[in-house]
C-alpha cells in the first residue's frame, strides 16, 4: 500500500481536531505543530495561513500548546532519561523551534540541582564506556560526552580521574577548542 499526500483540511474543525490528536501523541513546540498543520492545508493562499494561526492561537488559549512547559518538559527528560548535559539539550531545544530565552529559563532550571559530572559518569554507565585502555578509547570516550552535551572541564575532570596521560588530555584540548 502506498502512501499518498495528506488529505488537505478546508474547515477550522478539521485542522483543529487533527492538531489536537497529533498532540494527543506527543508534546510538540510551537514550532513543530505549525510545520505539521502547514503540510495539512493549502498554505500558499490567505486563508490556509490564516487557519493555522487561528488553530494555534486556540490551542495556546486552552493551554494546549506551550513552549515554555514543553521546553521544561523536555529537558527534564532528557536529563533524567538520556542523561544528556546542558549543551545537547539546549541544542535539541533550537533544532525544535523553542526561543531563546524561553530554552534558557527551562534549561537552567532543569539542571540547576543536577551535578554535571555524575551526569556524566551515569551516561557513561548506560552506553557501557568504561576506563580506557589506549588513546583510541580515551577518544571515543571524549567525543561521545562531548555530543552529549558535557562541558570540556567535565570531561577533562573524568579523564585525569581515569589517569589518561596528560599529552592526550592537551590533543583533547586543542580539538575540543577548534
Amino acid at each position: 500500500m502506498a502512501f499518498g499526500r495528506p488529505r488537505k483540511l478546508e474547515t477550522e474543525g478539521e485542522l483543529y481536531e487533527y492538531a489536537v490528536g497529533a498532540l494527543g501523541r506527543r508534546m510538540r513546540s510551537v514550532a513543530e505543530l505549525k510545520r505539521l498543520l502547514r503540510q495539512r492545508v493549502d498554505f500558499e493562499n490567505e486563508i490556509g495561513q490564516t487557519l493555522v494561526e487561528i488553530v494555534i492561537r486556540r490551542l495556546k488559549d486552552q493551554g494546549y500548546l506551550s513552549d515554555a512547559k514543553y521546553a521544561a518538559a523536555y529537558s527534564a527528560f532528557r536529563r533524567d532519561n538520556d542523561r544528556f548535559g546542558r549543551r545537547r539539550v539546549t541544542t535539541d531545544l533550537k533544532i525544535k523551534g523553542v526561543h531563546g530565552e524561553v530554552i534558557e529559563s527551562a534549561v537552567e532550571s532543569a539542571f540547576a540541582e543536577a551535578n554535571e559530572e555524575k551526569q556524566a559518569r551515569e551516561y557513561l554507565k548506560r552506553k557501557r564506556l568504561q576506563k580506557p585502555k589506549d588513546k583510541k578509547q580515551a577518544a571515543r570516550i571524549f567525543r561521545a560526552l562531548m555530543r552529549a552535551g558535557f562541558g570540556a572541564k567535565t570531561i577533562f575532570g573524568i579523564l585525569k580521574k581515569w589517569d589518561v596521560e596528560e599529552e592526550t588530555l592537551e590533543n583533547f584540548e586543542s580539538e575540543s577548542q577548534g
